[in-house]
């Protein structure tokens, strides 16, 4: 079975990068060591691996991948540090009263 993860960076610039692989040691050596100059965070070094999660259906990482990209920063950040209970709340719209 073959298996593909979505992951999660924190770049040095304080941003979040959120990717798809199936080899996520191999793709994590190709960010740090800057292999594509056209990557987001080619210019956003050193990284650190804050998150992951397994799949062993591509096509469901390929879609928690593209969701979590939409996501704002507090429910990634929510997501990175396990709080999964803040999740449905912060995926409401604050409205101004």
């Amino acid at each position: 079975m073959k298996l593909s993860y979505v992951y999660i960076l924190k770049c040095s610039y304080d941003s979040y990068y959120t990717g798809i692989t199936s080899n996520l040691s191999k793709r994590l050596e190709e960010h740090k060591a800057g292999r594509y100059i056209e990557s987001y965070t080619y210019k956003r070094r050193p990284l650190e691996l804050v998150f992951y999660a397994e799949f062993t259906d591509i096509s469901m990482a390929i879609q928690t991948e593209k969701q979590i990209k939409k996501w704002s920063r507090a429910k990634k950040e929510a997501l990175i540090n396990g709080e999964f209970d803040k999740l449905p709340n912060l995926a409401k719209k604050k409205f101004n009263h």
